[in-house]
Order: C-alpha cells, then structure tokens, then sequence
C-alpha cells in the first residue's frame, strides 16, 4: 500500500469575488519541487496555459495505461522505442444532467525497436491487460475506452 499526497493552493488575486471575477488559477504541488500550475477549464473561465482538472484526469489514465504497458513489453522482452497517446476525456451530462467525465478514449501508438515485430493480436491482448492492471481505469466509474493507433 502506499499514500499519494499533494497540496492544492489557491489565493483570492481579485477584488470581486462574483463567478465571473475571481481568479481560477491555483497549484499542485506534489512535493520536491514539482509544482504544476492549474486552472478551470477554460469554458469555465479558466487559465488556457495551465492544466485543468479535466485533463489532468486524462493525463492520469493515459500515464498509468502506458506505465503498464511498457512494463509488460518489457518482461516480454518487446523493446519500445516510442509511445504516443493522444487522449481525450469527454465532460457530458449524466442521467440527472449533472456534468461528469462520462468517458476517456486513450488513443496509444506505439513504435517498437527495429526488428521487434509484433502482431495486432499480441498488441491488442497487451492494452487489454494494461488496462486491466492500470489502477486508475479501475479506480473511476467513466468509462475507458483503448483504441490504438496503427502505423
């Protein structure tokens, strides 16, 4: 077991405190010098320059897919060179039309080292027990959705 902590700061920088007046930007800090500047979303009057929550959610779910997928390659001995994924988390009103992250759709390409070949049913089955071992895909209620990209 482990604990993954952070300290969130946020300072009031306006006068007004009305919704469309006060300030969204705050930080993460996560510790030994990593601090992460954030924001809202910027359709929630948020900073465009900073990370939002949002994506951050989908930062996190294509991280620890990809952290499992390349631990797997690599006790089977399939050397990846490159690993880009192009994720998106959808913000959608639920059954209530209260607005939640309904789904994340990781979008993984991966280039493997020269003479490494590997079939799309060996890769497949690799997403498949990524995800399946990812803790933060089986930590949400959103849907998570693989769908990796061929060359």
């Amino acid at each position: 077991m482990s604990e993954h902590n952070i300290i969130l700061s946020w300072t009031k920088q306006t006068e007004s405190f009305a919704y469309k007046d006060y300030n969204r930007d705050h930080q993460w800090d996560f510790g030994e010098g990593l601090v992460v500047n954030a924001s809202s979303a910027p359709q929630f009057l948020g900073n465009p320059e900073y990370a939002d929550p949002e994506r951050a959610f989908a930062a996190a779910l294509s991280s620890c897919h990809m952290l499992f997928f390349i631990a797997i390659c690599s006790k089977k001995r399939l050397i990846v060179e490159d690993y880009v994924d192009q994720a998106t988390a959808f913000l959608e009103p639920d059954e209530q039309g209260i607005l939640v992250i309904s789904k994340v759709i990781l979008r993984p390409q991966v280039t493997f080292a020269a003479g490494i070949e590997v079939t799309r049913e060996v890769m497949e089955k690799i997403h498949h027990q990524s995800h399946d071992k990812c803790f933060m895909a089986r930590s949400v209620k959103s849907d998570v959705i693989i769908e990796p990209v061929w060359d």
